[in-house]
């Protein structure tokens, strides 16, 4: 049947879809706006079930405050081509508008939203999905709730977004912490925010760390006051270039391979246990420092913590709460 142009036109504008296969689903639907509509809609289905085991390392990060409330949303894709499309970016916007209308708590309950024409958010990005041909999946969905909440898209590049939530307002201060939180990427507030297993593990890690460091620097001190070279002894490839190259005989070989073993295997037998424990302290204070907001160096003036810069605003100002959302590998 002939389809009309108004008709096609008209189905785009419902359903986002390219000219095609509007044309094509009013072909087959007859003319009937409804059924073009699921036809399309299926057609994103079965892109999304065909595509399920893709990668989505690609997307679109946007943040919004109104009304005391503020949040972050990420939509991502298989290609940067498709998230930097205006209609894509666009349906991200949609999304995070209506997250934050409903003050939405999780990432389902903004999946379930619905739109004016009725259809959910997570049957829009199925739909999406037919029409790009690609996998596309919400992610990294943040909020916060409250006063003096500010916002901050990282060079408007759609790829890194943060908020933070001071207990005063301060729009400077606020904003210049946003781009904090985004440079700097702390893991929690303070040392009390940190979480029990986080400093856990990093107080496993600066210990094991620490004991690694005396053993080698016993190593090669013992190897060094032994004559042999440190580039030489460092592993069994040198080892076996410095042999090539004689260098180094193959006796002369075993005897750093032994030297090596000995005194790694005596020193960590005797390692003193209070020097360790200090020295791990030490690490985990740095630790604190660099990945704590209020304990990072602020990176507009390095003489200043994030925390001396809130206080030489305002003695009582400080941050509550943030969140972070990238994409980018880090």
């Amino acid at each position: 049947m002939n389809v009309s142009i108004a008709d096609v036109q008209k189905l785009r504008k419902l359903t986002g879809a390219g000219l095609a296969d509007c044309k094509k689903a009013l072909t087959d639907s007859e003319g009937n706006i409804e059924k073009a509509i699921e036809i399309i809609r299926e057609k994103g289905q079965a892109i999304a079930a065909k595509r399920s085991d893709r990668e989505t390392s690609n997307g679109c990060v946007l943040v919004k405050v109104v009304n005391g409330f503020g949040a972050i949303i990420a939509l991502k894709c298989e290609t940067d081509f498709v998230a930097n499309g205006e209609d894509y970016i666009q349906l991200t916007r949609n999304i995070l508008n209506e997250a934050v209308a409903a003050k939405a708590k999780s990432l389902e309950e903004v999946k379930n939203l619905k739109f004016n024409d009725g259809q959910t958010v997570q049957e829009a990005i199925i739909a999406r999905s037919g029409i790009t041909g690609e996998k596309m999946e919400l992610d990294g969905y943040n909020y916060l709730e409250g006063q003096n909440i500010y916002s901050y898209n990282h060079m408007n590049k759609n790829l890194l977004c943060t908020l933070v939530q001071l207990n005063k307002p301060a729009e400077e201060q606020g904003h210049a912490v946003t781009m904090q939180i985004a440079a700097m990427n702390p893991v929690a507030l303070d040392e009390a925010s940190v979480p029990q297993d986080v400093k856990d593990n990093e107080l496993k890690v600066a210990i094991e760390k620490t004991k690694e460091e005396q053993i080698e620097k016993a190593v090669q001190a013992a190897l060094k006051k032994a004559g042999f070279n440190l580039y030489i002894a460092e592993n069994e490839e040198h080892i076996a270039e410095g042999i090539a190259k004689k260098e180094i005989t193959e006796a002369q070989a075993e005897e750093i391979r032994r030297i090596k073993k000995d005194v790694a295997t005596e020193k960590a037998n005797n390692l003193p246990e209070q020097m360790i424990q200090n020295i791990a302290k030490g690490r985990m204070a740095k630790f604190y420092k660099d990945s704590c907001l209020l304990n990072q160096e602020f990176i507009q003036d390095s003489k200043l913590t994030v925390s001396d810069y809130l206080h030489a605003a305002d003695k009582e100002l400080t941050v509550t709460a943030f969140k972070r959302f990238t994409l980018r590998a880090e």
